[in-house]
């Protein structure tokens, strides 16, 4: 029978199989069922300075300065408080690996909520700097550097893995993965999913399209997976998006990604999806002769890819043609 162990960002995991910071993971009793359910590790729902400044921000008019702040600050404590607590209880009732999530935009604050994610007993510590870069005047390379600035200030003042989640919406992927390696990145995931608008042309309103990951989102992150894996092979890789069935994670781990981050398919299917995709995976691997992942990660990255590399290729060219009638 196969054997699904690995290891992600120096964590030892049963299997590839991470449930992403979601409502999925808001809950000890959430988390336990997860583990019971056979998921390897779990990252907790996100800590989200925004959303803490958006609830301090509509408490003012109090009749001082003080008393403002000392409410902004205790909403801001309370709200931490019942994030640290979350983390805390899960530990007390789970054996799994426990990644916190923090997702920042003031420098101060990254290193403020990671030492205290740490010091709530965190395995690991996910950081997602998500955002969109729409100045006029941007500076190219900028928003590639603020995460090498906040990746430098958070190990200086943490010893747990630390995992640099990327959006996609960067020109040169590898190149921040490269500058991330050298400066103490545990581990990569790729990629966040930004929030994507939508126009309601009958009520002539702005909303949200599904939230949820499609299939088809899975081919960027295969793509940049094995580019980035054979470049920088030093560095654990996971892939986020479009997992939804054990032959993502076959597909996965070919690219060269040592586990996946999975949240769709057990918000549409139920837990016991996670027992159905790692049998699929180890059904695949006994038909193909393999018996640890070990065996084919990054076997089918770009490293072994050959000349014509088809994860660098941007054309359709003759794959396009086979398409035609």
């Amino acid at each position: 029978m196969a054997n699904l162990k690995t290891t992600f960002a120096g964590l030892k995991l049963k299997n590839p199989v991470i449930i992403s910071s979601s409502g999925l993971t808001d809950t000890p009793d959430k988390i336990k069922q997860l583990e019971n359910a056979g998921a390897a590790a779990v990252v907790l729902k996100s800590v989200f300075e925004e959303q803490i400044h958006a609830q301090t921000g509509t408490l003012h008019g109090y009749g001082s300065p003080e008393a403002d702040d000392y409410l902004n600050t205790y909403v801001r404590s309370h709200m931490l408080d019942a994030h640290i607590s979350l983390l805390k209880e899960t530990k007390k009732h789970c054996t799994i690996p426990v990644i916190a999530s923090i997702n920042c935009y003031s420098d101060q604050e990254w290193t403020n909520f990671a030492v205290l994610m740490e010091q709530a007993g965190a395995d690991a510590l996910e950081i997602n700097i998500l955002a969109l870069q729409t100045e006029k005047n941007y500076i190219p390379g900028s928003f590639e550097q603020r995460h090498l600035n906040i990746l430098r200030r958070v190990k200086k003042e943490v010893k747990i893995p630390v995992i640099m989640k990327l959006g996609n919406n960067f020109t040169n992927p590898v190149t921040l993965i490269d500058q991330l390696y050298a400066n103490g990145a545990d581990a990569v995931v790729l990629f966040n999913r930004l929030y994507q608008p939508d126009i309601d042309i009958d009520r002539l309103t702005i909303g949200s399209t599904d939230v949820m990951s499609q299939p088809g989102e899975l081919a960027s992150r295969l793509r940049w997976t094995a580019i980035a894996s054979a470049a920088i092979p030093q560095l654990d890789y996971a892939i986020s998006g479009g997992v939804h069935n054990g032959k993502c994670l076959a597909k996965s781990i070919l690219a060269g990604a040592a586990a996946a981050e999975v949240c769709t398919a057990v918000y549409r299917h139920g837990t016991p999806v996670i027992a159905t995709m790692l049998d699929e995976l180890s059904q695949w691997m006994d038909n193909k002769g393999f018996d640890t992942l070990a065996q084919y990660k990054g076997k089918l990255n770009a490293q072994v890819a050959g000349d014509i590399n088809p994860f660098e290729r941007t054309q359709f060219m003759k794959y396009y043609s086979e398409h035609h009638e």
